[in-house]
C-alpha cells in the first residue's frame, strides 16, 4: 500500500527547506520519513467527556519553556478488546489565533516508544470541530507525527504526560527518525 494523503503531505512539509525541522544534513539526504504500514485496526472511534473547569496549567517541554494548556477532555476508546483512557489538551496560546482555535493537541507514548517510535511520544492533532453532537470522535493512529525535537534539538517540544501511557504498541503512524 503506498503512502496516505496524510504521509505524502507530511513528507512534502518536511522536504521543503523554509519549513522543515529538519537539520541541514538530514535534510540533504532526506528521502521521506519513516511510517509503519497502514493499519486500520489503528482507526478508532473515541467517546469524548468534556473536562469542566480545568485549570491552566504551564506544561513541561523539552526545554525551559512552558506554554500554558488545559486538560480538555478525555478519550475513552478500545483497541484489541481493552480500554484505553487519553486526557486531550487545549493550548491557552492556540485560543488567541484564529487559525488555531479549534486544534487540540493529543500526545502520548506506548510501548514502541524509544524504541520504534520517537521515545518523547507522538502527537495527533484534532479539532474541536471533529467531535461529533454524540460526543464521539475518530482517532486514526496511522496520522501521527514526532515533535519537532526528534529532528533538532533546537527546537522546545511539550513532554507527553505520564497519564497519556498507553500499555500497548500502537504500531501505526510515523516511526522513529534516524539522525544522519
Amino acid at each position: 500500500m503506498g503512502k496516505t494523503i496524510y504521509q505524502q503531505e507530511l513528507n512534502a512539509s518536511y522536504k521543503d527547506a523554509s519549513k522543515s525541522p529538519l537539520k541541514k544534513k538530514d535534510l540533504k539526504e532526506f528521502k521521506g520519513l519513516d511510517f509503519f504500514p497502514i493499519d486500520t485496526s489503528f482507526i478508532v472511534k473515541a467517546r469524548f467527556t468534556k473536562i469542566k473547569n480545568a485549570p491552566v496549567f504551564k506544561m513541561a517541554t523539552t526545554t525551559n519553556r512552558k506554554p500554558l494548556y488545559k486538560e480538555y477532555g478525555l478519550l475513552n476508546f478500545t483497541l484489541n478488546e481493552k480500554n484505553y483512557v487519553l486526557t486531550i489538551y487545549q493550548s491557552q496560546n492556540d485560543l488567541e489565533d484564529e487559525a488555531y482555535k479549534d486544534f487540540l493537541f493529543l500526545p502520548f507514548t506506548d510501548t514502541t516508544s524509544g524504541d520504534e517510535s520517537y521515545g518523547g511520544g507522538r502527537y495527533m492533532d484534532v479539532m474541536t470541530t471533529d467531535i461529533t453532537r454524540d460526543n464521539t470522535i475518530v482517532l486514526n493512529f496511522n496520522n501521527t507525527y514526532n515533535p519537532y525535537c526528534a529532528y533538532n534539538e533546537k527546537y522546545s517540544c511539550p513532554l507527553t504526560p505520564r497519564k497519556n501511557h498507553l500499555e500497548i504498541a500502537i504500531k501505526a503512524g510515523i516511526k522513529a527518525f534516524k539522525k544522519l
